[in-house]
């Protein structure tokens, strides 16, 4: 009988590096939202992917930056909790980084007792011998590492490295129900649909000062009515948010509507607010009501 695997793997790096690509490749669902704007994914999200003879835990976390303020002090704990209970590590890095933004973690990733992946992704977008120079370097930099090319966008190589990861998983019964996808629950995943469509929409401040709450979600054979409040922190930011006659909230919700509706597989109401909620960014209270801070 095959002995069974089971254990966490924790993937960083640096912002804009395709983190939460990979993970939702691995998984096989849209657990981590994904846009072109650093400081995308705020909290640690687990993704599970089972097997007969294994359990995989994946684990996407912040991308690594000096924190501003408050929230991301709390981003960067998360980041930190990812190193502490590591099976495997994958540090993800793309054509023409050199390090991580705090050199604290990458000393951590160079003295790491656990297996490291690095995965330099994106490589469909540049030349082999600039692909080259970038695998001589890292091996130069972490000579202890494994290095993988990939391209998490287009799923090149990613099945060779989950088969890679699947090796090196400790042996172990299970953590997790083996019918669970993900350890957050499914208002989380409300939030972050509607957080992700402000992304993508909205310019400069905006995005980085909305946090999202659903109040209410109730589900009934056929349909998901969900209410949800969008928080930001001045009032001319609720004013944008909404827009000229309410034509910018109604997009957001369309479009969220539409996701939602994939993912929970079955029809949505979605009704949206907003309100102002002053400096929550920097409240320890209002932070750890949020998710985010846990001390």
């Amino acid at each position: 009988m095959t002995e069974h695997k089971a254990g966490f793997v924790n993937i960083i790096g640096n912002p804009n590096v395709g983190k939460s690509t990979l993970m939702n490749a691995f998984v096989g669902e849209k657990l981590s939202i994904i846009t072109s704007k650093a400081q995308t994914t705020r909290h640690r999200i687990l993704g599970i992917v089972n097997g007969d003879d294994f359990q995989m835990i994946l684990s996407d976390t912040p991308g690594i930056i000096k924190p501003a303020y408050e929230l991301q002090t709390s981003m960067m704990d998360f980041v930190k909790s990812a190193f502490e209970d590591a099976d495997v590590l994958i540090y993800m890095v793309e054509i023409g980084e050199k390090a991580l933004k705090d050199e604290k973690f990458f000393n951590k990733i160079k003295n790491s007792k656990i297996p490291v992946l690095l995965l330099l992704n994106k490589i469909d977008v540049t030349e082999q011998e600039i692909i080259e120079e970038q695998v001589q370097y890292w091996q130069e930099q972490l000579p202890t590492v494994e290095i993988h090319l990939i391209s998490a966008l287009q799923n090149f190589n990613v099945t060779g490295v989950f088969e890679r990861i699947i090796e090196l998983l400790p042996a172990s019964p299970a953590y997790y129900p083996k019918d669970q996808l993900t350890d957050k629950p499914e208002r989380f995943f409300v939030n972050e649909t509607i957080r992700e469509k402000i992304l993508i929409h909205y310019k400069k401040e905006i995005p980085y000062s909305v946090e999202i709450e659903t109040e209410e979600f109730f589900e009934d054979e056929d349909i998901i009515r969900m209410r949800a409040v969008i928080m930001v922190e001045r009032d001319s930011q609720k004013g944008i948010i909404i827009g000229h006659k309410g034509s910018a909230l109604k997009r957001v919700g369309v479009e969220s509507r539409k996701d939602l509706e994939k993912f929970f597989g079955k029809q949505v109401h979605l009704e949206l607010y907003v309100k102002v909620n002053k400096n929550w960014r920097s409240d320890s209270r209002q932070l750890k009501r949020f998710g985010y801070n846990k001390k």
